[in-house]
């Protein structure tokens, strides 16, 4: 006895699961974004909308209410001086730390990609394992290293004669908070850098060779032009974590009285939310830290990519005059 046909799916179907399936896949990591990072958002942004209504001497039920507050949090939020206090000290840290942990870890990057280098990989490891120690364990360990009744500098400066600086307190206390920074952040930057370097043919070093170039000129006019990507994207993510800064001041601050609780712009997000007890202005300035992160690696972003488009459109037109 034959078997009866087979039923074959019409095209229409067929194109239809073809044109889900990609929804599919991504529907566990839209579920996991929407959970773990949209709606916090959209619950700080709620919260900063709203205040807290206190009737009387605020005793039993109903006496504190929450209420709409509109753009009120965010006025006081901006016209806060302690905020702009904050600001202000992040901007002179990430002069510091910005600059100095790039160009280190571009200055290892080169020289780890050199030919004549010799253990790569032990060399490569000791500069990146400073990353994989947890950044309050780090603070911690500098923030001894710095105290003057425990730190051994401070034992060796003194039995020299020499002066000992108090590394926490006034303007010495950027230079201790920027190396913790530098001395954990240059090692991942290195190896994004490192990494594309790796990536770059040889045969563009060999041609380069073969035109009399020496080490220092193609590390500058080769290597570094062609990792520009990698610069451009551990600046982004450098701006971005100098922004956040927050566990390095909050461990040292127990140890000197040189750091207030508002030192960074997150500790005082902290110390509204948990310690004054507002959550409501601390939702409101944490709000306008997210949206200047936003709006200044978005132009950052911006700048990027027209400078890239103008050098591109540029070396077209020497190309396009040479073969004329």
């Amino acid at each position: 006895m034959a078997g009866a046909p087979r039923a074959h799916p019409s095209p229409g179907a067929t194109r239809g699961r073809v044109r889900s399936a990609p929804y599919l896949f991504l529907l566990p990591a839209g579920l996991l974004f929407a959970v773990f990072f949209a709606l916090p958002i959209g619950y700080a942004i709620w919260l900063s909308l709203h205040r807290i209504e206190v009737k009387g001497l605020g005793l039993g039920s109903g006496a504190r209410q929450e209420v709409w507050a509109g753009l009120a949090n965010y006025t006081a939020a901006l016209t806060d001086s302690e905020l702009g206090r904050g600001a202000l000290r992040i901007l002179g840290y990430g002069a510091i730390v910005v600059p100095v942990m790039l160009g280190l870890a571009l200055l290892f990057a080169l020289l780890l990609d050199t030919e004549r280098v010799r253990a790569r990989s032990f060399s490569r490891l000791a500069i990146f394992l400073p990353y994989a120690i947890p950044g309050v364990v780090a603070a911690m360990l500098w923030g001894f290293l710095y105290l003057p009744d425990v730190s051994p500098f401070h034992y060796v400066l003194g039995e020299l004669g020499l002066p000992r600086p108090d590394l926490l307190d006034g303007g010495p206390l950027f230079l201790a908070l920027s190396n913790i920074a530098v001395w954990g952040g240059t090692g991942f930057n290195m190896i994004v850098i490192y990494t594309s370097l790796r990536s770059i043919p040889a045969e563009v070093y060999e041609a380069a060779k073969l035109d009399g170039a020496t080490p220092l000129q193609i590390a500058l006019r080769i290597k570094i032009p062609m990792v520009a990507p990698s610069l451009v994207l551990t600046f982004f993510f450098s701006i971005i974590a100098t922004l956040q800064v927050f566990s390095e001041p909050t461990t040292l601050r127990p140890l000197t009285n040189g750091i207030p609780t508002t030192w960074s712009p997150l500790m005082k997000v902290y110390n509204d939310a948990f310690v004054g007890g507002n959550v409501y202005a601390a939702s409101a300035t944490a709000v306008v830290l997210a949206a200047a992160t936003f709006v200044l690696s978005f132009g950052l972003l911006r700048a990027s990519n027209s400078g890239a488009s103008d050098s591109g459109a540029s070396g077209s037109g020497r190309k396009q005059g040479r073969i004329r």
